[in-house]
């Protein structure tokens, strides 16, 4: 049987059709397939992506939530409160108390009437709780020649933080001071709150501060 010769030109277009795909097949890097076929999913997820894009601009901008102020203390007792230690936290605490209270009542007297009231309150506070120093203060403690057993132990008596603020005129201040003591049955307690309300008065020529009796 003879069989009849293939075409030269089909020959030469075979050829060059494996020439071809053998050099693109060593032009691509070691391990990467060819690009598979665009599968239904993906089409479906350009075809999303176009509609996103495809949004009017003109559409109303998203609704902005504003904070919420139900949680922001609006007294500075709440401050005060929330930013207090534990009780128990020892002298360690004592700054962090100290600046509670100046964040939650902004210093509003001038320097020199605020040291004042702040050394007269610290030893207000002391003798009223210990009995030590009464006699310098008549006027507020008028039995201070009876015998009376201090309410909390000298040595157990600390003043953890003090400020001195107005009290609704220029004429008048409050001395708030936060302290910790052991009273006469054995309970040490800190974080106690003591207020001390003074008026300005003038006594021989010069304004002074004078102590409120305790009510």
């Amino acid at each position: 049987m003879t069989t009849t010769p293939r075409s030269p030109r089909l020959l030469l277009l075979s050829t060059v059709f494996f020439a071809v795909a053998g050099v693109a097949l060593l032009g691509m890097p070691h391990g990467q397939e060819p690009p598979a076929p665009a599968t239904s999913s993906t089409a479906h997820a350009v075809a999303d992506s176009s509609a996103a894009t495809a949004a009017p601009i003109d559409s109303p901008p998203a609704a902005i939530t504003k904070p919420s102020t139900a949680s922001v203390a609006s007294t500075p007792s709440e401050v005060l409160e929330s930013a207090l230690p534990p009780h128990g936290e020892g002298v360690a605490g004592d700054r962090a108390i100290q600046r509670s209270l100046e964040a939650a009542w902004p210093a509003d007297l001038p320097s020199a009437d605020e040291r004042e009231l702040l050394t007269a309150g610290r030893a207000l506070l002391r003798a009223d709780a210990t009995g030590v120093g009464r006699a310098k203060w008549p006027d507020v403690f008028p039995n201070v020649g009876e015998a009376v057993a201090p309410a909390f132990a000298t040595a157990r008596f600390r003043i953890q933080a003090a400020i001195a603020r107005r009290d609704g005129s220029p004429n008048k201040a409050v001395v708030h001071l936060v302290w910790a003591g052991m009273d006469r049955g054995g309970t040490f307690t800190d974080l106690r709150v003591t207020d001390w309300h003074f008026t300005r008065t003038i006594k021989k020529g010069a304004a002074a501060w004078t102590p409120h009796p305790r009510t």
